[in-house]
């Protein structure tokens, strides 16, 4: 049974979906999965200002490799999957080999059976991706879905126009990816989308205007086929012809002023007003969508971020207010919080805690009161000694989402701060404190192991050596007295602007923050770039109601 509520799961999205998600429950799937583009991507920190940051990590890395787990998939899908899926993947492996596309596409197979499971009969799937594996990719959703399935290939114009040329490239320029869509079977939801008409096709079609400044075009009246084809045959304004509309129903039109005679003699036309036409249905190319760049207001920094209206025509379209939208990739949230804009319940998934702590962030920024669940996260002590044991970097990017810090250290454990002064910080908040614009930094020290009184003087050091306000020290284990008598030691910081004292140094354990403890500080900013905050469908309607 699907949860009661919207929820973010942390995990591989292969487990949490044979685990948590029933049968056949889910109206939309969307994914944007790592490409195969044998990259690293950071997420670029910014401050409140837009401008770039102190501070980058790495998000992901899309890179794959064939090894013990991705030849035990290989093995599953052949031996467990559905029998054409098996000899699909067998026949991939025979043209292909074992090597980085094979391991790539061995992963997207094992979880596209199961997006296809998930799916209810009249549910669809938009899988974005790039022309690295898209090929691939279409051969399997092919084989999952039926090639009868197959709805469109879309192709979406992700970025201006450039030239790599100067970089050595000999191609043209790369500013597009596909999305492919497929739905489960035959009768699927479909809610059609509409484009605002061009400027200059309604200044030639459109150029009459009435007295009350609507404009409209006039339209042909006439029954195509005449007699033969069954159109009623009387005279309208003093000239008879084979007419589209019985008489009656052609009075009530005269009667409503929907008949034009251009001149005396002239043939009627019937007056088709612009404000009453949805416009220009969306076809297969869409070019007409915001670009993500480092100038939008939406760009929050995360790589491979989509813009907002990307994933609201993809739901719109596809579902229904109060359907279920599932995305197992969603990185900094762009689809649940389209989902939730337009009325829809959702389930997010990803693996890493740096993506689920940007989703948390956003949500409530754009959403002020929402209410979600966060399945994965640790709860207790207990599962955070775990997830300590398990993943230190996970650990260290779920203990900084207790507080609310900005993450700063990449996977390999190398700090990418100012220049590489900033050794042995883990996360910062920064905050406004008095009138200046400057932003101010309460840095952030985690460890998950043995502490000791000297890991509180190293980071009273790198406070004083980075001219930090404030710092905090989060420690699973409990500290020692010494510990505390050497933060105690480091005094207090007087807010200018708030006219209060706030320890300079703070030790908190995990098991407090787990209670409900926060760092003393003033006001901070949003630990990521905040989002805009934006008003749910249903509290629209509310408002028109």
């Amino acid at each position: 049974m699907l949860p009661s509520r919207n929820t973010l799961y942390y995990g591989d999205n292969l487990s949490v979906l044979r685990e948590h998600i029933p049968t056949a429950s889910v109206d939309l799937v969307y994914l944007d999965p790592p490409f195969n583009s044998n990259r690293n991507y950071n997420v670029l920190f910014k401050d409140e200002h837009g401008q770039a940051a102190d501070a980058q990590i790495q998000a992901f890395e899309d890179s794959w490799h064939w090894n013990a787990a991705a030849e035990q998939t290989y093995y599953e899908l052949v031996t467990d999957g559905p029998a054409h899926v098996g000899q699909m993947i067998g026949s991939l492996r025979g043209f292909l080999g074992t090597n980085q596309m094979l391991a790539y596409l061995v992963m997207m197979a094992v979880r596209l059976v199961e997006l296809h499971r998930v799916l209810k009969p009249t549910g669809s799937l938009y899988l974005h991706c790039d022309p690295t594996a898209s090929h691939y990719l279409k051969i399997i959703l092919d084989t999952i879905f039926g090639p009868q399935n197959f709805r469109n290939e879309i192709i979406w114009k992700r970025s201006s126009a450039h030239s790599d040329t100067k970089q050595g490239s000999r191609h043209y320029g790369r500013v597009t990816d596909t999305l492919l869509f497929y739905s489960k079977g035959s009768e699927v939801v479909w809610n059609q989308q509409y484009a605002p008409y061009d400027a200059s096709y309604v200044e030639r079609d459109y150029r009459r205007v009435d007295a009350d400044g609507r404009r409209y075009r006039i339209d042909n009246l006439q029954g195509p086929g005449g007699a033969e084809k069954g159109n009623p045959y009387y005279d309208v304004m003093g000239v008879s012809r084979y007419w589209r509309y019985s008489k009656e129903n052609m009075d009530e039109l005269i009667k409503r002023g929907r008949i034009i005679q251009t001149r005396p003699g002239a043939v009627p036309q019937y007056k088709r007003y612009l404000d009453e036409m949805s416009g220009v249905p969306i076809q297969n190319l869409w070019d007409d969508l915001p670009i993500i760049n480092n100038r939008s207001k939406e760009a929050l920094g995360y790589p491979t971020q989509k813009p907002l209206a990307l994933l609201e025509r993809i739901i719109a379209t596809s579902s229904n207010p109060g359907d279920v939208i599932l995305d197992p990739f969603c990185g900094c949230g762009t689809a649940v919080a389209a989902a939730e804009k337009l009325g829809r319940r959702w389930i997010g998934i990803d693996v890493t805690h740096l993506a689920i702590a940007l989703q948390k962030s956003r949500m409530l920024e754009m959403f002020p009161g929402i209410t979600f669940q966060t399945v994965g996260e640790p709860k207790d002590i207990g599962a955070a000694r775990k997830l300590a044991l398990d993943d230190r970097y996970q650990f260290q990017w779920w203990a900084l989402s207790l507080i609310k810090a900005r993450p700063m250290g990449g996977q390999d454990g190398s700090k990418q701060g100012k220049k590489g002064a900033d050794q042995g910080i883990d996360g910062m908040i920064p905050f406004l404190d008095d009138t200046s614009a400057k932003p101010k930094r309460a840095l952030i020290q985690v460890k998950s192991g043995h502490v000791r009184a000297g890991d509180i003087r190293d980071l009273r050091g790198t406070i004083e050596r980075e001219q930090a306000q404030l710092g905090a020290f989060i420690t699973l284990e409990p500290p020692s007295r010494e510990m505390l008598t050497e933060a105690a030691a480091a005094g207090v910081y007087r807010s200018p602007g708030w006219g209060r004292d706030y320890p300079r140094l703070q030790v908190l354990t995990i098991a407090e923050l787990l209670g409900g403890a926060e760092v003393k500080m003033p006001p901070a900013y949003a630990p990521f770039k905040p989002a805009q905050a934006v008003m749910p469908a249903v509290e629209q309607h509310k408002l028109i109601l």
